[in-house]
């Protein structure tokens, strides 16, 4: 007797059949490099943020800041609506970051090159060094970039991972990437058509449009404050 076969797709139940739809719409992208992990330096720096309100426990160094949020660790910075974070035994920060959009960004450890990433919703383990993004994510390295509704960027490994999700905020707009995966890879500065092109000004076509259709960051050089005790930032006086 022959082992029973698997449905064919087409012989599911409707409902079955939708969502075994929504599972093979996911596209997954493995994209590695040269190693390269974050500034190894920043888990070193002391935390520092800033914000209008915000609780913050000294002894336990877990806060919740909302309002023009701005949290720095060396050369990275985490720009949001709303952050809950916590200081990990290791010194390394992590953070649930709500925005629209956020905005992540941190130097690469021995290159003079800068990874970022913007979306609704941040995850950041700074332990593990990985960076989830949901909702109109976008994800630059470089004049490189990738686009979707779901992005995961491992910095110690360098391993990118994109699935291509329906907006769980219900967004719409030509900013929305729907569920799909896009992105861009520039051609290298040591290919022969690297020079392919370029505009009056030498900067490329595609990397002018990746520019103007990104979220534009504030400055990470903005003053923030030192990790406080609980209590020592408090909700503006009404006016």
């Amino acid at each position: 007797m022959n082992p029973a076969r698997p449905p064919v797709l087409n012989s599911l139940p409707p409902h079955r059949r939708a969502a075994r739809t929504l599972l093979t719409i996911a596209v997954v992208l493995a994209l590695t490099a040269p190693a390269a992990r974050a500034e190894k330096g920043d888990r070193e720096k002391p935390i520092n943020y800033s914000a209008e309100t915000g609780d913050v426990n000294y002894l336990t160094k877990v806060g919740t800041l909302t309002g023009n949020v701005i949290i720095t660790q060396g050369t990275l910075s985490i720009r949001a609506d709303k952050i809950v974070f916590r200081q990990n035994p290791d010194n390394s920060l992590s953070a649930s970051a709500y925005g629209n959009p956020v905005s992540f960004r941190q130097k690469r450890d021995g290159v003079d090159e800068y990874f970022e990433g913007y979306a609704q919703r941040a995850e950041y383990d700074g332990a593990k060094e990985f960076l989830e993004l949901f909702d109109r994510a976008l994800l630059r390295r470089g004049q490189d970039d990738i686009r979707s509704n779901y992005i995961s960027y491992n910095a110690a490994t360098e391993l990118f991972k994109a699935e291509g999700r329906a907006d769980a905020k219900g967004l719409s707009g030509d900013a929305d990437p729907g569920a799909r995966v896009r992105g861009v890879f520039q051609p290298k500065s040591d290919s022969p058509l690297s020079g392919a092109g370029k505009g009056k000004d030498g900067g490329t076509d595609a990397g002018k449009d990746a520019a103007k259709a990104a979220p534009k960051a504030a400055s990470p050089d903005a003053p923030a404050a030192p990790l406080k005790p609980a209590g020592e930032i408090a909700a503006p006086a009404p006016k």
